[in-house]
Parts: C-alpha cells; sequence; structure tokens
C-alpha cells in the first residue's frame, strides 16, 4: 500500500516541478528585475546597516545606499555604451584586417608545402561568432537595463523593509529555531558569497585592464569591465571575457601579444578563482562542483545571462528550502559536497 503512494508522491514532485519550471521560464522578463533587485539589496544591506550603526536614519541611509549605486549604474552603463558604440563602429575594419591575417597565414602554409585552399581558413576561421558570443551575453544584461527603474524602486522598498524583516519571519514561524537559524545561515552566506565574488571580480577587472593597457590594445577599459561582470558567472565566464582582447590583440598587435594575453588571464583567474576566492568563501557555498556547473546551464536556460549571474545564490536558496522540508532533506544532501 506504501508503494502507491510512494510513487504518486514522486509523480506529484515531478509534476509540481515542471510545473513551476514552466512558469518560471514563461514569466522570465517580470521575475528577473526583482529577482536581481533582491539581490542588489542583499550586496547593499551591510552598508545601509553600518550607516545605521551611525544613527543616520532608515530612510536616508536608504536613499544614500541608492544614490551611490544609480551613480554606479550610471557611470558603468556610460562607459559600456560608448565603448561599444565606438567597437562597432571599427569592427568591419578589424574583420578586414582579419581576413588579410588569414589570407597571409594561407600564403605561408602554402610556401611550406602544405596544401591549403583560399577559402579553407575563411569558411572555418569566423572571429565574428566569438564577438557575438560575448555580444549576445550582453544584449541579455543590456535588457536588464530597460528595467532599471524597476530594479531602483524595488531595491529602495527592500531595504527599507529589511530592518523589520527578521522579526516578520520569527512572527511567521513561531518557535521553529531550526527554520529560523536555516533562514540566518542562507543570508549570511549569499551576503558573504556576493560580497566576496564583487571584491574578486573588482580585482580580476582592474588587473585584467591594466595589463591590456601597458599592452595598448585598444578599448581596454571595454575589456576591462567585460572581465568584471562575466566574473560572476562560474566556470565559463573568465575564459569568455578573455576571447575579445585576444583577437583584438592578434589583429592589432599580433599573435605573440594575444599569446601573451591569454598568459596574463590564465595566472590573473588562477591566482584569484583558484587560490583568494577558495581561500576566503571555503566550502561556505555547500554546493558540489558538478551542482554548480548544472546550476549554471539550467538558471542559464531559464532567466538568460542574469540567471547565470545568480546561479550559484538561487542554487543556494533552493538547498536550504530543501534542508528545512524532512521529506526532501535528501535532495539537499545531493547538492552539497
Amino acid at each position: 500500500m506504501n508503494k502507491p503512494l510512494a510513487a504518486n508522491s514522486v509523480l506529484v514532485s515531478a509534476a509540481a516541478f515542471v510545473i513551476v519550471v514552466a512558469g518560471m521560464k514563461a514569466s522570465t522578463q517580470l521575475l528577473m528585475p526583482f529577482l536581481l533587485a533582491i539581490f542588489i539589496a542583499v550586496l547593499c544591506a551591510p552598508l545601509m546597516m553600518w550607516l545605521k550603526s551611525k544613527r543616520v536614519p532608515p530612510t536616508v541611509a536608504v536613499l544614500l545606499v541608492v544614490s551611490m549605486l544609480s551613480l554606479l549604474v550610471v557611470t558603468f552603463g556610460t562607459v559600456i555604451g560608448s565603448s561599444l558604440s565606438s567597437f562597432y563602429q571599427d569592427l568591419p575594419s578589424y574583420e578586414e584586417k582579419f581576413q588579410q591575417q588569414e589570407q597571409a597565414a594561407v600564403v605561408w602554409l602554402q610556401g611550406m608545402g602544405v596544401e591549403v585552399s583560399d577559402s579553407l581558413m575563411v569558411d572555418y576561421v569566423d572571429p565574428g561568432a566569438a564577438m557575438k558570443m560575448v555580444a549576445k551575453v550582453f544584449s541579455g544584461l543590456g535588457g536588464v537595463l530597460t528595467d532599471t527603474f524597476l530594479i531602483l524602486f524595488s531595491v529602495i522598498f527592500i531595504l527599507l523593509e529589511a530592518s523589520g524583516f527578521p522579526d516578520k519571519v520569527r512572527r511567521a514561524l513561531g518557535n521553529q529555531t531550526l527554520a529560523l537559524d536555516h533562514f540566518q545561515s542562507f543570508s549570511d552566506s549569499v551576503q558573504r558569497y556576493l560580497l566576496i565574488k564583487t571584491l574578486v571580480s573588482i580585482a580580476t577587472g582592474l588587473c585584467a585592464g591594466i595589463a591590456l593597457t601597458l599592452l595598448g590594445v585598444d578599448y581596454a577599459i571595454l575589456w576591462a569591465l567585460i572581465a568584471f561582470m562575466l566574473n560572476f558567472i562560474p566556470n565559463i565566464g573568465s575564459i569568455i571575457a578573455a576571447v575579445p582582447p585576444m583577437l583584438i590583440a592578434m589583429i592589432q598587435l599580433g599573435p605573440m601579444t594575444s599569446l601573451v594575453i591569454a598568459f596574463i588571464y590564465m595566472i590573473i583567474n588562477t591566482v584569484f578563482g583558484s587560490i583568494i576566492e577558495p581561500r576566503y568563501l571555503g566550502r561556505s557555498l555547500g554546493l558540489s562542483t558538478l551542482v554548480v556547473f548544472v546550476s549554471l546551464v539550467f538558471w542559464g536556460w531559464i532567466f538568460g545571462p542574469v540567471g547565470m549571474l545568480l546561479s550559484i545564490p538561487l542554487t543556494m536558496m533552493v538547498k536550504i528550502g530543501l534542508e528545512n522540508s524532512e521529506k526532501n532533506r535528501w535532495l539537499a544532501v545531493l547538492l552539497g559536497h
């Protein structure tokens, strides 16, 4: 008798999962700005709490934090917008130079006795493909900028509610101390992850920008900003960020400089991604490497580039929710180390 009930429970859970995922996928345009607002508010919360500890009124503290955030967004958007505009204007000349280098490579290979048709490299080596991949990521992130006011207003209201939210959770959960501890643990883990990830991403972008500027690569500031933003995407973000400056350097300064840039990016990502970041984050994420990669693909499929940026916090939220359920705690164990 228990087996049919267990089978029905599994089927109901699977059906509920499919319905929830389909609902999130269908309402991406609505959910994405609010999710981004929640995690921006989580990132800004420590600063607001510090201002309140200095006896700054809550409303004034929120306005100060949001004003600083707005200034950053405007500056960030202006630099990226102007750089991308100039880059797209110069893109045809870069493609022409790259085709000339392709033809020169074909002539050199033919001179070495290697049979290569003139159209072979043109057909199979497409520098625009990598640029289109990065452009697709930025178009997704750029779409979020159209919801800037909605995101900022959401951040304002979330921060205004933040101080009283723990009391509301206590009243809602009653004496469920374990659930409260899980909620506090989740909040602290997400704050710690986002703060450390932001600092590491800033350092990554600065190092990349300085190196590219010293080498004389065009649009070094743009590539530094790309390195900063894409560093939030686990596993593949730093790899994608290295492709555009390598291609531009190969066209502008030659293949040796491109290899030097690849080596520099490898060092930067090894130092920050494999040494510094794990040292400060440790095992606090509580997620296995496989789960991190699968969550990147899953949330990226649902919410696009923004889902990739928020894949780890969203998965941590799911894991904490599963840990609070006796029936589903085994799933939380599978998601962990």
